[in-house]
């Protein structure tokens, strides 16, 4: 029996509806600002991306674009700017910088009340102590697709692949608070396999085309594929066999449309309650 499809689109246009119903109520407009550097065409398009979900949404979005020569000092300068503004609720860097540039200081250099991709290390440490901040808008997407797919996680044991403090860990970390049983597979697990045949939810971000194969998924199980990876005839797959592996799970997302949507309603989720919280409310 084919696994269900988790609709990541489907989820993402139902939750960015209804931040544009609470930013139509709200006495102010919540304020995005995005700092793009340099010219990687992924993250143009990327950002553009955010922005027109950003004005749908009825966040007012700015793009601050910095060429790629661009001073690390300068760049600092630019986010105490943004730490400043009163009209600025979330900031966002895009990453990957320039190699010239350090993304470590920069990230620390945001207002951790404006941190909206949940980066600072002051969100993260809260975060792994189960008090409720702006976590990461990857890991948080898989949460809502849980939730919409019935996965129940209380009890259940829990494979995350992958162990970046961008999804990986953070990911784990809200797991572990919905009480899932967890465990982090990576490049130095022994038999990598066997540890996701006992997973009863199984999240893929490796950043390894098609990882995953079907004999590695317990049969029912729910599969998560985090990964976006271009193929030499420019078709995007995931960490998983989606094939192989819908023939045995229970319910998994597809790439794409599965957890990418969510990663840009996530964001535009964070920053409302930033400017919520921010203002006094309770966000």
């Amino acid at each position: 029996m084919a696994a269900r499809v988790i609709d990541g689109t489907a989820v993402a246009a139902a939750l960015r509806a209804q931040i544009a119903e609470q930013t139509a109520a709200l006495p102010f407009t919540p304020g995005l600002a995005v700092v793009l550097v340099g010219d990687n065409p992924a993250s143009a398009v990327y950002v553009r991306n955010k922005d027109r979900a950003a004005q749908g949404a009825g966040i007012a979005a700015q793009t601050i674009r910095l060429p790629a020569s661009v001073f690390a000092k300068d760049l600092m300068g630019v986010i105490e700017r943004l730490n400043a503004d009163p009209e600025v609720d979330g900031i966002l860097v895009q990453l990957p910088l320039p190699d010239a540039i350090p993304p470590r200081p920069v990230l620390e250099a945001i207002d951790p009340a404006k941190d909206v991709d949940g980066f600072h290390p002051l969100n993260a440490g809260r975060l792994q102590d189960g008090i409720d901040v702006l976590a990461p808008c990857t890991p948080s997407g898989v949460m809502r697709l849980l939730a919409a797919a019935g996965t129940p996680l209380r009890g259940a044991r829990a494979l995350v692949l992958g162990r970046s403090t961008i999804v990986g860990r953070p990911m784990a970390a809200l797991l572990l608070a919905a009480d899932a049983t967890v465990t982090i597979a990576h490049s130095r697990t022994v038999d990598v396999a066997q540890e996701c045949r006992q997973a009863d939810v199984l999240v893929a971000a490796v950043g390894r085309t098609e990882m995953v194969r079907g004999d590695w998924v317990k049969p029912g199980a729910t599969v998560i594929d985090v990964g976006i990876n271009r193929l030499p005839d420019g078709r995007l797959v995931g960490d998983v066999a989606y094939a192989e592996c819908a023939a045995v799970a229970g319910a998994i997302t597809p790439v794409p449309g599965g957890v990418g949507p969510m990663t840009i309603a996530c964001l535009l989720d964070n920053t409302v309650k930033a400017a919520l919280r921010r203002r006094g409310g309770r966000g």
